[in-house]
């Protein structure tokens, strides 16, 4: 089992982009969450199995927002100064302590508000990868609650029935992952998966 160490903090650098993701400026992730929240980078990254399960997590309960919501497999924030390969494969160690071969799908904006507490205002990345096993992870307690290999027919059956258990943008992605890019999803071909550790 990996050690596991603290891998978000609020100072850490953002990446303020504009609609077409040209770099505005940074601004700490704190700051980037408050309020009605600034644009900034985001990728969501979903693991896929060859029997048709995806690996969701439970968001840890220290999280400001939405915690203990369940969401796609890994997702977060490129950093100042990372490009988006750097930063997608970083959290891939951080919060699952793997490696996968991922591809990128596309890129939105959305803005969702969480109560009072903030928002998330992101210009997101989706990446997909498919590996050959439901195989057992190794997640990061700071930020992983539960975790689980989830038929994909069953998580659509979660957000319609369990809608306030999920997080916006996973229900966003998921939607267009299945009508969209289900044929992309089904030809990934089974890419290596590695212990980071």
């Amino acid at each position: 089992m990996t050690k596991h160490k603290t891998v978000s903090f609020d100072n850490e650098p953002l990446i303020l982009v504009d609609g077409d993701d040209n770099v505005t400026g940074y601004e700490t992730k704190i700051n980037a969450h408050i309020g009605d929240g600034l644009l900034h980078r985001a990728f969501s990254i979903f693991l896929f199995t060859d029997d048709d399960r995806v690996l969701l997590q439970q968001r840890s309960g220290n999280k400001p927002l939405w915690p203990l919501y369940w969401s796609n497999s890994c997702c977060s924030h490129p950093r100042k100064g990372e490009t988006y390969e750097q930063a997608v494969h970083r959290r891939l160690r951080e919060e699952l302590a793997l490696e996968a071969e991922l591809v990128y799908l596309y890129r939105f904006e959305y803005r969702a508000e969480f109560g009072d507490l903030g928002a998330e205002n992101e210009l997101c990345s989706v990446y997909v990868g498919k590996v050959p096993a439901p195989v057992r992870i190794d997640v990061n307690p700071s930020e992983i609650a539960a975790w689980q290999w989830m038929p994909c027919a069953d998580v659509d059956r979660m957000i319609l029935e369990q809608p306030d258990s999920v997080t916006p943008w996973f229900v966003m992605e998921w939607q267009r992952l299945r009508t969209e890019f289900r044929e992309q999803i089904a030809g990934l071909g089974s890419g290596r998966m590695t212990s980071a550790a």
